[in-house]
């Protein structure tokens, strides 16, 4: 189970907990429940406070709230454990799934990886207000990724200080639209010579290299003869016997933000919010940029069977970057 069918198994727990008669019939069924990864020191993998969301509208204690929905959501698949904490928080901890599992449903995907709809492409005719139609028809697309309706109460967009055509001509279409994504719309994005520097400074340079670079492993592996097959690795592996590769510790950060991709989407969707999927693709650039170096075999070294694994981890991380900027309405160059 992902965090984002997590979401949906807990809000169908609400629905189906009204409709027997375990919760009053007025109780409001939210549309969208809240998963958030336990904070150090919490409780299991995931949390949701919407015993108190619910409660709210009946009346009742937010703990015999959760108390019906850990009932409930114990026997769901996919969850090992369900616990009570504070007032009314349900923790979770899922059934682990495995490593060779998620990144072959993301290469199977592809740049639709963490689409709840087979959403079809979308841009707006041009317009002369750039950061509103950038802003506008980003939100778009994630809407109709999850499978929303278009529009609805898009977000007000603060101008940004510079006349749209000089913005675009000194930046570039794709880097001007980073910067103005990768803010909350009602505040003013920053543009400056940091926003073009060709190294990690620059977040827009970050991913799309962090793209290429998984591109350029691919084509590394093929010349030497071997490609990706989905593997398993160890999520926290003990002191090893010798010295583990550069790189290699990252696999597991990387599969965490794989797996809980379609959780980013949902929540960037709900409060229509491009900036949360702008801050997720760095921290996938940034942890695959470090495990980039485990991926192919050095010296003469043989390909193995964990090459191949790495490789397709490596690419399964790729292709959610390549499907995030197309949501945003930017570029994926496989070279850059």
């Amino acid at each position: 189970m992902t965090p984002a069918d997590l979401s949906s198994t807990v809000a169908r727990a609400v629905r189906r907990a009204v409709e027997d008669g375990e919760l009053p019939a007025e109780a409001d069924v939210p549309e969208r429940v809240v998963i958030e990864r336990s904070r150090p020191g919490g409780v299991g993998d995931y949390a949701t406070p919407v015993a108190f969301q619910v409660a709210k509208t009946v009346g009742s204690a937010p703990r015999h709230v959760a108390d019906v929905l850990a009932r409930r959501l114990a026997a769901e698949s996919g969850i090992e454990r369900v616990e009570i904490t504070g007032a009314g928080f349900l923790n979770f901890t899922l059934a682990s799934r495995s490593a060779a599992a998620l990144v072959r449903e993301v290469l199977s995907r592809g740049p639709r990886y963490g689409y709840a709809v087979e959403a079809e492409p979308f841009c707006w005719a041009p317009t002369a207000e750039f950061r509103l139609r950038a802003v506008h028809e980003a939100v778009v697309r994630i809407l109709r990724s999850q499978g929303r309706e278009d529009g609805g109460a898009l977000p007000g967009v603060a101008p940004v200080a510079r006349r749209d055509g000089d913005v675009v001509a000194a930046y570039g279409r794709s880097a001007a639209t980073w910067a103005v994504l990768a803010v909350p719309a009602r505040e003013t994005p920053q543009f400056g010579a940091g926003l073009l520097v060709q190294d990690e400074s620059s977040e827009f340079f970050l991913v799309r290299y962090a793209h290429a670079r998984a591109k350029a492993l691919g084509r590394g592996a093929a010349r030497l003869g071997f490609g990706a097959e989905p593997g398993e690795f160890d999520a926290a592996p003990a002191a090893p016997a010798a010295p583990a590769e550069p790189g290699e510790a990252a696999a597991p950060a990387l599969l965490r933000l794989l797996a809980e991709h379609p959780l980013v989407l949902e929540a960037a969707a709900h409060h229509r919010a491009p900036e949360r999927l702008t801050r997720q693709l760095v921290a996938v650039a940034d942890v695959l940029l470090d495990f980039q170096h485990c991926v192919l075999p050095k010296g003469d070294e043989k390909p193995s069977a964990a090459h191949r694994a790495r490789l397709a981890l490596a690419e399964a991380a790729g292709t959610v970057l390549a499907g995030g900027l197309a949501l945003l309405g930017i570029d994926a160059p496989d070279c850059l």
